[in-house]
């Protein structure tokens, strides 16, 4: 049997999740990665996408986060989003307005380093979208 952790997921309208766990994948900048007791201390930075929590109970949830960055130690997983929603309340018209942004955003960008950032975060969005919300 699995040891358990504290996790938190925080965003800044609510706490989403606090609570015993015994698994959490994160969708980290450099790839999905799944954090158990005892994880070797880190720090990385979310992309968009679905952060799937395995309850101390066996009981598992999703949710669908926007960027932010976690906080790792043996002992729990501090995740702090930019933006976090359960992914059962997330919605179509949500995902639509965050890419009509980004590409306003990419027609506006000046830098070839600026346009990059908006060009990665909106395949990242698109890539949500489609794992989310079946076409």
């Amino acid at each position: 049997m699995a040891d358990n952790f504290n996790f938190e997921l925080v965003s800044p309208e609510r706490l989403l999740v606090s609570g015993s766990v015994s698994e959490v994948v994160i969708p980290a900048t450099e790839g999905e990665m799944t954090v158990m007791a005892n994880h070797a201390p880190t720090m990385t930075t979310i992309k968009p996408g679905i952060v799937t929590v395995k309850f101390a109970d066996g009981r598992k949830d999703r949710y669908v986060v926007f960027g932010g960055f976690a906080d790792i130690v043996p002992t729990g997983c501090t995740l702090l989003a930019e933006s976090a929603i359960h992914v059962d309340e997330f919605n179509r018209d949500d995902i639509a307005r965050r890419v009509e942004a980004a590409r306003a955003d990419l027609s506006t960008a000046t830098s070839d380093e600026q346009k990059f950032g908006i060009e990665t975060y909106l395949s990242q969005l698109t890539t949500l979208q489609g794992a989310i919300l079946p076409a």
